[in-house]
């Protein structure tokens, strides 16, 4: 039995690839289509595509594309992982993409949960809390891409689906209640047993959708957990930690780490050549034993401005091409060890290393793992991290980590 999750951004990737390590299964993690043959899968095989803001169409085609290579390999089991914050538009792209799968599948119903207990997430009756605000009292509000402004996901899901949306509330669970019929059903889960629960009552035809965490009780399920973990590889020691999220948690990580390192920010509007070739300048004056931070990060109010001034894709675009421009250099200057904060450039970041598959290393926190890639000589070590993720002292406990393996 295998294991096949679709993943909408790099670090959701990374986060489910981490949760479910720990059931002791072999996890493979690839960073786009794969371009081999799907033979010889491991346990559990993911597909990290950047498609959580795509275009609707674009977004189906490349996860098509991707249950179709999961399942000729052998997989027997599906799973659509996107945030736990269910950051889409009124287009898309959960609901979409779930329809899709379903199609390909032949599953006639979808469950969704984003809740992640651990990281304080959480449905009830229908409505996501982050911590103990309702999603749209959150931060996520304010998401530069994609503004949540309404906790009720069964409002979010319906704009997006072409069927009928209902509610598996936590109260008809635990009296024992069957999955609702609508097509698309939003589970409510507070606990990690809520969902050990829905794992163990959803019926084979239900497509399962939702954060890293829903998956954690699979691989038990379907028997391919393990205590066998073999050690994680050792990369050359020097490091570097880019951020391009502007989530509070993560403006909070870059004030921390800012008073004690080498720091460098870059801004959409003057992102140009010799702007890119400035910060590589500076990246190569630094002693080797510097750890340095190159961020975008910025209040919202800095993000709105960039926006209205260059167009929202257009500002992303840049941040995300410099970082990239910016992690090759990096690597040049011989930096194995990569902290990286936020969706947009983790994919970035990844994509210009020519990373395509990693191992799943030791957790850092819940839901980021270290992951490795590059060649059996001249390993990279990756920490790719969801804006809110972690606590503020992320980045060096992310580093020390390494240091104490």
């Amino acid at each position: 039995m295998k294991f096949g999750c679709i993943a909408d951004d790099f670090t959701g990737a990374t986060d489910l690839a981490g949760l479910l390590r720990r059931s002791g299964a072999s996890v493979k993690l690839h960073f786009g289509l794969p371009d081999q043959p799907s033979d010889g899968l491991s346990d559990i095989e993911i597909i990290a595509l950047k498609c959580r803001t795509e275009p609707v169409a674009q977004a189906v085609s490349d996860c098509s594309e991707a249950a179709l290579w999961l399942l000729a390999g052998g997989a027997e089991l599906l799973y659509w992982k996107y945030c736990s914050t269910f950051d889409s538009t009124d287009q898309g792209n959960i609901g979409p993409v779930a329809e899709a799968l379903m199609a390909i599948t032949g599953q006639t119903q979808a469950l969704y949960c984003p809740a992640f207990p651990e990281n304080g997430r959480a449905v009830f009756m229908g409505h996501l809390f982050v911590g103990d605000q309702l999603l749209n009292e959150s931060s996520m509000k304010d998401h530069p891409l994609t503004p949540m402004r309404d906790a009720n996901l069964a409002r979010v899901l319906t704009p997006q689906v072409s069927q009928s949306v209902g509610v598996w509330n936590r109260v008809s669970q635990r009296a024992g209640g069957n999955l609702p019929s609508e097509t698309h059903v939003i589970a409510d889960a507070v606990e990690f047993s809520d969902l050990e629960f829905l794992i163990e009552h959803t019926p084979k035809h239900v497509l399962l959708t939702g954060g890293s965490a829903l998956a954690m009780p699979v691989p038990g399920r379907l028997g391919i957990a393990s205590q066998n973990t073999s050690p994680d590889p050792k990369p050359g020691p020097r490091a570097i930690v880019f951020s391009g999220s502007c989530s509070q948690m993560t403006q909070r990580q870059v004030a921390h780490y800012v008073t004690s390192h080498p720091s460098y920010q870059i801004t959409p509007e003057t992102l140009d050549a010799d702007a890119i070739a400035a910060c590589i300048d500076w990246l190569q004056s630094l002693d080797s034993t510097e750890t340095p931070l190159i961020y975008a990060t910025a209040s919202p109010e800095s993000v709105k401005a960039s926006q209205a001034s260059l167009g929202v894709s257009e500002a992303g675009a840049l941040v995300e091409h410099a970082m990239a421009s910016i992690a090759q250099a990096a690597y040049q200057q011989g930096m194995r060890r990569f902290v990286v904060a936020g969706g947009e450039t983790s994919g970035a970041v990844t994509q210009a290393l020519g990373i395509t598959e990693v191992m799943i290393g030791e957790e850092i926190c819940p839901g980021v793992p270290w992951v490795y890639g590059g060649l059996q000589n001249d390993v990279i070590a990756l920490a790719l991290k969801s804006g809110n993720f972690g606590t503020p002292t992320f980045f060096s406990d992310a580093l020390a980590l390494l240091e104490s393996e």
